[in-house]
Order: C-alpha cells, then structure tokens, then sequence
C-alpha cells in the first residue's frame, strides 16, 4: 500500500457530506482491492456467481458507491496504466506474500480457526484484469465516468484534482500526498468497524481527509523533501533503506536538506551502508512522484443510469440477487429524479 507516511500527516476527520457536489477522483485499484479484502463471508470466502467466478468487486462497486452518490459526491474512478519497471520488486514481494497468506488461510480453515481465516484470506485479495473489465462495464451501466491512467492510477486521479476538475483524491495509500494531492480522502470505501490488529475489539471506520499543505507545514518541508524522507523509507518503486523509518528519514532531510546532502553520512554509516541498493534509483523515483506519466485525454461525463444493462449484468450474468439488486439500482435513478436534471449529477 505504498510508504507509511501516516504517521507524519495532518488528519481530520470528515464526512461525505462535506464534499457534496463536488467531484472526488478515486483510485480505482485500490478501492476494489479494498471490496475484495473485506467483503467476505465468515470464513474468508470471498462473493462468487454459480460459477466460482468472485463477485466482491462488483457488490462493493454498486452498494458502497450509491451510498457515496447519496452523500451528494460525484465519483470518477480512475484504473491504473502499465506499472513503472521499478515497482516490479514490489508486485513480486505482494504475489509471494498472497501465496504465503494462501497457504496460512487453508491451515485456519482446517484447524476451525475461523476469525484467523478471515485475516489471512484478507491478504489474498487478486485483482484480475477480468476483473477490471468487470468493474469498467458495471461504472458504464451505473452512468458513472472512468478514466484510464497511462500509469499510475493515483497519479492521474491528484491530476484531476491540480488541473481543478476534482476536489480531493480518494485513496488509502498516502502515495498520493507524493504525487501531490492537495486534499487526500481516506476511508469512503469502508463501512461500519474495523478489527483492531491483535485484539478481541473493534473501532468505527470514519472518513479522514489530509491536507498535503497543512502537512508540509506542520513538517517544515517541502513536497520535494517529503519525496526525499519516502525514498530513504521505501516506496513501491524501492525498497528504502532498513532501520529507516518515517521519524528517522524526516530528521535526516531537515538536518541536511537533500537525499544528496544526507548521502555522505548514510554511505558513512556501516549499519545503512549495506542496504545503499535500496535507494540507488532516487533519482528516477522523484520524477514519477514529482513529474508523473499522465493524460489530459480523458472526459467527465455523468450520464443516465441503464438501469436493464445493470441488472443484466449483475443478475443475468453473475446471478446476485434480483430484488436486491432492482432496489441497489433504483437507488441511482432516484437520485436523478430528485435531482430534475438530464444528468444523474447535475445538481
């Protein structure tokens, strides 16, 4: 989920409500990652149609984003492009470790260990280029936009937002405060309470938005830098340099002001001087932060829902259930007639 920055940002808690009639830009991966991780049955089990193909993308896609719409949000999803070659490491290190979690939910199944399963099944979440197809078709039919990134998702979607056709950029990974979001949205995706890691109990879940100058501020840095401390960290296009943390990376580029300035004494040191691999591209990593691979050629279009082709879709061809599904998508057309506009969204 990109480098840990959550420690050094500046939150506040929010709610939909206060981004109504405004367009928010999602990262589309990473929602529907999120819809795959959580919506589960008991065991871990995610959704499948009669045929075992997994459906949890699709229930998440239509339940989570009425609600979002119902908050007066207008929602562009945004698909990630091809992966920069760097970040090969990183989908290789998620592919072992989703193999691995495979293996451990199997192990809990068999021993009854059923709140275990449901963690480590969690983290076998794939998300197929089928899949994303499914999702691309689903948004068409609900008459909502979606955008192709030349890369990543994230970047195009804090695009939108500098180039003034969005407000916030929704995500969970604080990458996009390094490619430059002005407002990052976290948690609009997720319903109800989370486990907390560990323990017998349970937090609610609420929306946070984060700031990227209140941030910088509260740091005294600059963007710039912060690419720096993420470097030194590890990003998803490196590995960073072990025994660095967020704390630890902020005081080295305060104190010496560059990740050039900082790298006589990190070369001095015989406990960092080992893991030098790790950070051997920062030059090639800031530019996708800070000059990422991005398009103008996209459209923001709300149309009219096709309220036949979605049920068709999703009752015809995945056999979720009708009358659920008839109320989910009447949901959307609703909000077009209270509106009185030829478009869903114009209100």
């Amino acid at each position: 989920m990109g480098v840990d920055l959550g420690a050094l940002c500046v939150k506040r808690e929010a709610k939909l409500s206060d981004f109504s009639g405004r367009v928010v830009a999602i990262d589309a991966f990473n929602t529907l990652y999120q819809f795959l991780s959580t919506i589960r049955q008991p065991d871990g089990t995610p959704l499948k149609d009669h045929l075992g193909r997994i459906t949890s993308h699709l229930a998440g896609l239509l339940y989570r984003t009425v609600n979002i719409i119902e908050a007066g949000v207008r929602p562009v999803y945004v698909f990630d492009g091809k992966p920069h070659p760097l970040k090969a490491g990183t989908l290789e290190g998620r592919r072992a470790a989703k193999e691995k979690a495979l293996i451990e939910w199997n192990e809990a199944l068999e021993a009854g260990d059923l709140e275990r399963a449901k963690s480590k099944a969690q983290a076998t979440s794939r998300l197929t280029g089928e899949m994303v197809g499914q999702s691309k078709e689903l948004l068409s039919a609900l008459g909502l936009p979606h955008i192709q990134a030349p890369g990543e998702g994230e970047a195009q979607a804090v695009h939108l937002v500098r180039r003034g056709d969005a407000c916030a950029c929704a995500s969970q990974d604080f990458d996009a405060m390094l490619f430059g979001a002005p407002l990052l949205l976290r948690n609009i995706a997720i319903g109800g309470k989370r486990k907390l890691p560990g323990k017998n109990a349970y937090a609610d879940v609420e929306p946070e938005v984060i700031s990227l100058e209140e941030t910088l501020l509260s740091l005294g840095i600059t963007r710039e830098q912060l690419v720096d401390a993420a470097i030194l960290i590890g990003t998803d296009f490196n590995t960073g340099i072990r025994g660095i943390g967020p704390k630890k990376a902020l005081k080295m580029i305060i104190g010496n002001g560059s990740l050039e300035s900082a790298m006589p004494a990190i070369e001095g040191d015989e406990k960092y001087r080992e893991h030098l691999n790790g950070i051997s591209d920062y030059g090639e990593i800031r530019r996708i932060f800070l000059n990422p691979d991005v398009t103008d050629d996209y459209s923001l279009e709300w149309g009219a829902v096709n309220e036949g082709r979605a049920v068709d879709m999703l009752c015809g061809e995945f056999h979720f259930s009708k009358e659920r599904i008839v109320k989910a998508v009447e949901r959307f057309s609703d909000l077009k007639k209270r509106s009185g506009q030829k478009s869903l969204f114009e209100f």
